[in-house]
């Protein structure tokens, strides 16, 4: 053990000690000009990745972006089930028949038409052609029935619409 001590003491150790402090203060500077170097070039690659921006902004704008659509979505999704629940009141179901309704005349000029929604509730129009005028006539249906007398014509059209394929 005294060996070592003799030998810490000696001018050797000291010049052995102070030639790898020189190496490591070199190498330390050496490692920070290299550090320097990489982190320019990753700055100016992020910055020709981002167009001039930076990553970190254009994630904070993808982010945002992302967001913003996921809003819209929800928007979307509300009306898409207000329209949902609005569809089965609309007229979906037509069924028309032409006829004669006086033997005199020709070209089935007279019409029923049948409106109806998803329930088969709706209107019944009937539209009645003679030499000498044409006249409408309207009559509510409820589920697929009248609290009217139909007539053949009107039962055909009401047929019509409520067997046809949607």
């Amino acid at each position: 053990m005294e060996e070592i001590l003799n030998f810490v003491r000696t001018e050797n150790f000291s010049l052995i000690l102070l030639a790898l402090i020189v190496v490591l203060i070199l190498a330390f500077i050496i490692l920070c000009i290299r550090m320097h170097k990489i982190r320019k070039n990753y700055t100016d690659f992020m910055k020709k990745l981002g167009d001039g921006n930076s990553l970190e902004e254009m994630m904070k704008a993808y982010i945002k972006s992302v967001k913003d659509i996921e809003k819209r979505e929800d928007e979307i999704e509300k009306y898409l089930v207000s329209l949902d629940n609005n569809v089965d009141r609309c007229f979906q179901k037509i069924g028309v028949h032409r006829y004669n309704a006086f033997k005199d005349t020709g070209s089935e000029l007279s019409f029923t038409l049948a409106i109806l929604d998803k329930d088969n509730t709706g209107i019944m129009l009937n539209g009645i052609y003679s030499f000498e005028g044409s006249n409408i006539y309207a009559k509510p249906i409820e589920k697929g029935e009248s609290k009217y007398v139909l007539s053949q014509e009107e039962k055909i059209a009401l047929e019509k619409a409520m067997t046809e394929k949607r």
